[in-house]
């Protein structure tokens, strides 16, 4: 034995000796695994967790059998020797090693399935040295020169081969595992799929097999995607366009992914994407004709937008043709959020999927491109994935492609850059296979990307091909990145280009000597004269699943709606969702809740929150408008109000005994889906908006379990809900609900931030309301529907007011009039008495009310604003004008005076003032923070501003 074997095997025994499972330990852990096996719960937790696992790993004969109890097994051997009938021979100190040796040789594949990928050729710039990862060397076993010759049994390999030299295994093994393509998938527990993997990397050790048109194929999608940036690069001198040179395999992936997705069926692509590559993916991959993008680049392209964006966020949607027929793709459009974009195209891709009756995402598929110091970075990549598995958000498998340049931004030293060996290790989480590919190998990049959609739409999960490349230029045209990074940009400047390179590899194999110059040259002239070489796209082909958003397109905020439904049908729609089956047992305390709604559907009482928005759905869905409404309690409601999903006492599984009435009130109603949402935000949020913007004719609603945690969506909110629609011309009708209100629960539990919403109001853009009865929810909720308007819609939802009987309706208000922007005063008030009117908007009002009750005011008139925005100017006015000796008007509120609606609603109400009226303020005084946690002095606070709304003006008064 060499030197160096002896070293490695001394290594290997101190390794055995050190481990829990060798040693002075081994009887002991037997001894635990034996009862183990007899009664699994005998050993401790830790134990079981350990021994549970090893039931997974495939027999030493590659099936899937159980192990079974020892001693039985050793007793009746014993038995038999006792009695004669059996011979013991013990093994000679060469079988001894044999057996070793052979349990080392399936260590030695289990090593290279593991951490093969470890030693793969991934850096076109080869910038570090390979790792030293001992157990990938068969010295590390023991293992000498004089064993390479040696037949071992491989039948539990896809190889080919039952048996096969330890040389011969090992070039095996590393073919398949450390060339250009490295593969991380046996971190996953499901058996099937591991085998899966192993059996089709190993069957062709991992090696592509094209022929010689795709490889000119291959070729020709390089040479477009490095034309299009040199042509750019010297046609438009210093404009941004974050580059894709140094990547230029991405567009050779994406070409694959279209057309295999088209072979198997897919006949729609929904694909997100940062900037890095954007505009290239819209010439190159969608069809965007070159003469387009070149008129933004001058300028001359329409502009027709209020305020349009960038062209490098751009979206775009057009229809292909692939060897399997038409596939329709979808570019979102994206800010400069990076990962945002993530959820909304999981969310565009669920409504699609809902639209074709789908479910397992047979026919949609989503392709998200990251960058990986985002990938690795931003926190909505987890909350994103967590979605992929659960019912409600699930798309049947992304295609997830990573554009990794080894560098973010400015930062390229792994000690900075994250805190995981590869920027992929996210996907851990939810166990999704990795494939790492050399960009500069574009024919490993095709592999790569046959295997990972051939398993997304085999087993209906994510899928990762990580392109290792670079980024020639800086972050952007404008920067010098040597700056920062004097090493890599020095390998990056002798780098000839992934396509140069396939061109001399083509060459060499005797494709062509000019055929690489011939391509450029064609490249060139098609780019000339703005147009393609290759020209895919189908102009006119129609899906029959295409969205008609013609009728919801430059409508008014003042369209008319009619909200309300007939008293038959208010009757029936309510003893239907008032009934559970007779063989279900509800609790108590919702009998009682069902029990209270009967008697309101009937008229016997007025009706309450709960029961007014339980309507509006029943009433939408038996109209054939779906209803979807998530959030992190959306089934039974934050407060206990909404009791959408029943649930039987007497269950005796977990996934039984559910019953939802809103599913059940009509023979051919629309589907109504409730789903309690993981806890998240940001990504559910930007979910939902991505469905409401490719279904216009389903309520959409995204509910938050307080208010005041929609500031953990807040980039969904600013970069997509706000400004979609002016940014991009983007309409969407998705429905917030945020509960909102003063009651003493502290700074966390208080505010919805009103304020923040208000201030990114303007042209036209959203709808902020604030309702405080049961028929104004019933009806605007059914307006958002029941108009063809689709604008956002923020909706401050109360939580006192939930149980409060003085914001419950009669029945008369759901089956006449409509949605109410102001109410008037709804006291018999004088109107030459009145001097002074308080306006204000939510519950406060109730509060006000009461106050003036108890001081017999009668000369003082409440308002309530119930749409903030678009202020309602014409009612608001008509209210004021009631009032012909009014003196002084005063906007009451719960919110600080920094905070809530006051800022943005002062010019809209001075402005419908009599000259020489005065504006006065009365609610509490500016604060950091949005509500106080002492209460005693929440409740000074609330006594102060209503007593203030009806005493003397202080403060800021404004004259007219």
């Amino acid at each position: 034995m060499s030197d160096s074997s002896s070293t490695s095997s001394s290594v290997y025994s101190a390794y055995q000796g050190n481990t829990y499972l060798f040693g002075g330990n081994a009887p002991y852990v037997e001894e635990m695994y034996e009862n183990y096996l007899s009664n699994p719960g005998s050993v401790p937790d830790n134990w079981r967790s350990y021994f549970d696992a090893l039931q997974n790993v495939p027999a030493t004969d590659g099936t899937n059998t159980k192990d079974v109890p020892h001693l039985p097994v050793v007793n009746a051997f014993a038995e038999r020797a006792k009695q004669g009938t059996t011979k013991v021979v013990v093994a000679s100190g060469a079988d001894s090693e044999l057996g070793r040796k052979r349990t080392a040789v399936q260590q030695l594949i289990a090593a290279y399935r593991n951490v093969g990928a470890r030693w793969a050729d991934l850096d076109p710039l080869k910038r570090t040295e390979r790792p030293a990862i001992p157990e990938l060397e068969p010295s590390f076993y023991g293992f000498a020169d004089a064993d390479l010759e040696t037949v071992f049994n491989t039948s539990n390999t896809f190889f080919g081969k039952e048996t096969m030299s330890l040389r011969d295994l090992l070039n095996a093994l590393r073919e398949t595992y450390c060339g250009t393509i490295g593969v991380e998938y046996m971190y996953m527990t499901d058996q099937a799929q591991k085998r899966w993997w192993q059996q089709r990397l190993e069957s062709a050790r991992t090696n592509p097999q094209l022929t010689a048109e795709q490889k000119k194929r291959v070729l020709e999608r390089l040479t477009a995607a490095e034309g299009l940036e040199r042509f750019l690069h010297t046609k438009y001198v210093g404009q941004k366009r974050f580059s894709l040179e140094g990547g230029e395999s991405f567009i050779v992936a994406m070409d694959e992914v279209i057309k295999q997705a088209g072979i198997k069926g897919v006949q729609e692509i929904v694909i997100g994407m940062a900037h890095r590559g954007r505009l290239n993916v819209l010439v190159n991959s969608l069809g965007k004709m070159p003469a387009d993008l070149f008129a933004e680049f001058d300028h001359t392209a329409p502009e027709d937008l209020p305020s349009g964006d960038v062209k490098y966020h751009q979206g775009f949607s057009s229809d292909v043709s692939t060897p399997g027929g038409p596939v329709h793709l979808s570019l979102a459009f994206n800010p400069s959020h990076l990962e945002i974009v993530n959820p909304v195209v999981e969310g565009s891709v669920r409504a699609r999927m809902d639209r074709r009756a789908d479910p397992l995402g047979k026919q949609v598929l989503p392709v998200i491109v990251h960058g990986d110091a985002a990938f690795a970075g931003q926190g909505v990549v987890m909350e994103t994935l967590a979605l992929a598995e659960t019912r409600g958000y699930s798309t049947g498998g992304t295609v997830h492609i990573v554009i990794n340049n080894q560098i973010g931004f400015t930062t390229s030293d792994p000690r900075d850059s994250r805190s995981t060996l590869y920027c992929t290790d996210i996907v851990k989480m939810i166990e999704a296979p990795v494939l790492h590919v050399n960009g500069d190998d574009p024919e490993a990049v095709v592999l790569a990307t046959q295997l990972a959609l051939e398993f997304r739409m085999e087993f209906q999960k994510d899928v990762v091909v990580d392109i290792i490349c670079f980024r020639k230029l800086g972050h952007n045209e404008q920067d010098t990145p040597a700056l920062t990074q004097p090493l890599m940009y020095k390998k990056i400047a002798q780098h000839p280009g992934t396509r140069k390179l396939y061109a001399d590899k083509l060459a060499a194999q005797g494709l062509g000597t000019t055929l690489g110059d011939d391509m450029v040259k064609a490249q060139r002239a098609a780019f000339d004269a703005g147009k393609n070489t290759s020209d895919p796209v189908l102009t006119n082909f129609k899906s029959k699943y295409a969205v008609d958003w013609n009728p919801f397109l430059n409508k008014k905020w003042t369209d008319a709606g009619d909200t309300a439904i007939p008293t038959a049908e208010w009757k029936r729609l309510a003893e239907r969702i008032t009934t559970a089956p007779s063989n279900f047992t509800v609790h108590p305390l919702v009998k009682k809740v069902l029990d209270d709604r009967a008697a309101m559907g009937r008229g016997d009482v007025n009706v309450d929150w709960g029961m007014g928005e339980h309507m509006a759905f029943a009433s939408l869905v038996a109209s054939g408008y779906p209803v979807r409404l998530s959030g992190e309690d959306s089934g039974r409601g934050t407060f206990t109000h909404r009791h959408a999903v029943l649930h039987d006492q007497n269950r005796e599984k977990f996934d039984e005994g559910t019953y939802v009435p809103l599913q059940n009130v009509a023979d051919n109603q629309a589907p109504f889906v409730v789903i309690d949402s993981i806890l998240s935000e940001e990504a559910v949020l930007a979910f939902e908006y991505g469905y409401a913007s490719n279904d216009p004719n389903t309520l959409v609603i995204w509910e938050a379990q307080f208010g005041d945690f929609v500031n953990g969506a807040q980039v969904v909110i600013d970069q997509f809900i706000a400004s979609g629609e002016v940014k991009w011309g983007r309409v969407n009708g998705i429905t917030l609900m945020l509960p909102h209100g003063y009651e003493g629960q502290g700074p966390e539990h208080s505010s919805a931030r009103l304020e923040r919403f208000m201030q990114l109001s303007a042209d036209t853009n959203i709808q902020v309301v604030q309702p405080t009865t049961a028929s104004q929810i019933f009806h605007v909720l059914r307006r958002q529907m029941v108009r063809n308007l689709r604008k956002p819609l923020v909706i401050m939802t109360p939580k006192s007011l939930l149980r409060n009987k003085d914001a419950t309706s009669p029945l008369s208000e759901f089956t006449k009039g409509s949605f109410q922007t102001v109410i008037p005063d709804n006291k018999d008030l004088k109107a030459e008495k009145v001097k002074r009117v308080i306006a204000c908007s939510g519950k406060v009002y109730y509060d006000l009310a009461k106050k003036r009750e108890e001081k017999g005011a009668d000369d003082v008139a409440i308002i309530r604003v119930e749409q903030l925005y678009p202020f309602p100017h014409k009612a608001f006015g008509a209210e004021l004008k009631k009032y012909p000796n009014l003196a002084d008007v005063v906007w009451c509120q719960d919110e600080p005076q920094n905070q809530g609606a006051w800022f943005f609603v002062q010019h809209y109400i001075h402005e419908n003032m009599q000259e020489g009226q005065k504006l006065g303020y009365s609610g509490r005084a500016a604060s950091a923070s949005p509500a106080v946690g002492y209460s005693h002095l929440h409740q000074e606070q609330q006594k102060a501003l209503v007593d203030g709304a009806f005493g003397k003006l202080k403060g800021f008064v404004l004259t007219k």
